[in-house]
Order: C-alpha cells, then structure tokens, then sequence
C-alpha cells in the first residue's frame, strides 16, 4: 500500500544504566509520534547496541540515562558506533541526566557532540526532542 515511511528508531540505555522508565517512555512517545522502535532496554552492552544498529540500519538512535554516568558511557559508545562507515547517515542523540551537573557543564557538552552526536538533550526537554524528531526525512513506500 502507497504511503508515508517514517523514520524508524533505536531506543537504548547505556551499559551501566538498569533505569527502564525513562526506555519505556521514549518508546511510547515515538510511537505516538508515528514511528516504528526498537528498545533495546538497560543495560545495553555496547556491542548490542553497534550490531543493533548496523542490522536495523535506524534513521535515529536515541540513547537515553538517568544514573548519572550517561557522559562516560555515551562517549565510549557514539566513538564505537561512528567508527562504522555504514551508520555516518544516522543521526545520534543521547540525552536524559548525563552527569551530576547536568548540561550546564559545557566541557560535557562539548565532548559528547565532538564524539559524535547530533543532538545532546537535557533532562526533559521533550518540545527540543520533537522538534528534532519531526525534522527527520521521511520515506515514499509503495
């Protein structure tokens, strides 16, 4: 049937976050939106994730923490995903509390979009996130 694809998404935590809520939510969110999504859930090993990635082949990956160590663990992560040739189209972003300052230390910032993210999201800026999200191209299907 003609119509409209839009964006599939990876939803993920990082490796040392078992939070579920926030995974839950971003999944329910998106789909409310329209899109397709895979939630890898907490936890997530990088490795998960990178052959997640590569078999899916999302438009958007979104990883998602509230323990506080989402900076540490999102670097490591985006420097392997971007390592791959194949997923330089796919846009990136983490966001939720990724440090105990929040985004106001700018240092973090700054080496999380360097890495690789297109987007670095503070804790519950859902307006921003849909925003970003609603930008995303979108596919004919017939």
């Amino acid at each position: 049937m003609p119509g409209i694809h839009l964006p599939s998404v990876l939803v993920t935590g990082t490796s040392s976050d078992a939070h579920t809520w926030n995974l839950v939510f971003l999944q329910l969110l998106l789909e409310e939106w329209g899109h397709d999504v895979i939630n890898l859930g907490p936890c997530a090993p990088d490795e998960l994730v990178l052959r997640s990635a590569l078999e899916y082949r999302p438009e958007l990956l979104v990883v998602s923490s509230v323990n506080g160590h989402g900076h540490r663990d999102g670097l490591r992560l985006v420097r392997t995903l971007r390592a791959h040739p194949e997923l330089a189209g796919t846009t990136m972003v983490i966001g939720g509390k990724l440090g105990t300052e929040g985004l106001r230390d700018l240092g973090q910032l700054r080496r999380l979009l360097e890495a690789g993210y297109d987007r670095v999201f503070d804790d519950g800026n859902v307006a921003a996130f849909h925003d970003l999200v609603s930008r995303l191209p979108v596919r004919a299907v017939s």
